[in-house]
């Protein structure tokens, strides 16, 4: 009987371990008191593309200070960034969005991504 618990012990911390780790892998909260929230609804960790592009769905809760957002892939800034990621080459690659004041300040609230284009 002891076993048995201690199975189910181990399997449902593994569970919420999991779960837990795939929410700070897509969702980011500002580091002040502004309350700006920041996360990825698609595409999702660890999806596949078929292709060179990806529609980046977010979403923003927009404070005071935090107005729009900056995208990078693989840690470079995307300019002109409108929802869509083009050029990306086969492989793994990080995709992160970072909430940006008017003045393009960051924010501190972010949301990362992986993704496998093939």
């Amino acid at each position: 009987f002891a076993e048995v618990q201690m199975i189910r012990i181990v399997a449902v911390i593994s569970v919420l371990i999991g779960l837990l780790s795939l929410g700070f892998s897509t969702i980011g909260w500002t580091a002040d008191g502004k309350s700006s929230w920041l996360t990825i609804v698609s595409p999702i960790q660890g999806a596949v593309i078929k292709g060179d592009s990806v529609q980046v769905q977010y979403k923003l809760s927009k404070s005071t200070d935090a107005t729009h957002i900056h995208c990078y892939v693989d840690g470079e800034y995307q300019r002109a960034f409108a929802g869509v990621v083009k050029g990306l080459t086969r492989g793994t690659h990080e995709i992160k969005l970072v909430a940006a004041s008017h003045n393009h300040d960051s924010l501190g609230a972010e949301a990362v991504v992986t993704i496998e284009v093939e």
